[in-house]
Order: structure tokens, then sequence, then C-alpha cells
């Protein structure tokens, strides 16, 4: 499914970034759940944390846009080709419409920027939205080694 096939998104407050995700690729918002630490693992993965039964890595989604850590308020935990995470952000703001001619590439001075985690920029309401490619949002490298530990 390429990341614009739909209008509804779950819109997230990241540090002062407004940040959305695909609805469908969305499992659900919980509260923060205890974290355990694995040695060895990107900067902006916090850890494991157990939700549902299963181990999921979580990732701080302010250090993967390029921010200081932030005290998590929620977890939103997206699912990907059967894989599984949960992003740690500030607060969950709902679920916006958010029509696909309103979002637009990078502009080509931030072509460097990563675009494995920003898939489009746009604007709701008088604020900057970053669209998050959530299918990029955590290594395959990374996911795989959390899928093992499970």
């Amino acid at each position: 499914m390429d990341e614009f096939d739909t209008d509804l998104w779950l819109v997230c407050r990241v540090q002062a970034q407004l940040c959305a995700l695909p609805l469908e690729r969305v499992v659900e918002t919980l509260r923060p759940l205890p974290i355990e630490p694995v040695a060895g693992g990107p900067a902006f993965v916090l850890g494991l944390a157990v939700i549902r039964g299963a181990p999921l890595p979580v990732v701080d989604t302010a250090r993967l846009l390029g921010a200081q850590h932030e005290r998590a308020e929620r977890f939103v935990v997206v699912e990907v080709d059967g894989r599984r995470i949960a992003l740690a952000v500030g607060s969950v703001l709902g679920v916006r419409t958010v029509p696909r001619g309103s979002l637009h590439a990078l502009p080509p001075l931030l072509l460097d920027a990563d675009t494995e985690v920003i898939a489009a920029v746009g604007r709701l309401d008088a604020e900057l939205l970053l669209v998050l490619r959530s299918a990029r949002l955590l290594p395959d490298a990374m996911a795989l080694a959390a899928e093992q530990l499970s």
C-alpha cells in the first residue's frame, strides 16, 4: 500500500512537530509501558516493551526525527508487513482527514534529509505536518532481531 492511498491519518505531536501516520497502519494507541533496554540497537530504539503478550521494539519518534529524547505520553503501535513496533510520542491528537492534494514531497533543498523517515510534508490548520513513512520506521535488521526475541 502506498502511504498516500488514504485521507485518514492518526495525528500525533512529537515535541513541537505534528506527525501523521496512515490510519490503516495503526493497530492501537496506549499509555506507555515499561521498556527494557537492548544493548547495541540504534539510538532511536529505546528497547522492548511487552504489549499484548509480545515484545515490541519501542522507537523514540523524537530521536528518529533528529530531536532530543522526550518523555512519551503515548505509544502508537503500527503494523507493516506483519511486523509491529511501538512509537513513543508526546501525545495523540486523533484521527484527521488530510486530503492527498495537500501533501507534498520534501523541498529540493531537503533532498538529503532522511526520506526514509519522512514521506511527505503538508499543512494541518496552520501547522507544518510531517507524514511519517511507516514502512521504514524500523530497519529490517532490528525488526528481525525483535521477532527472534518473541
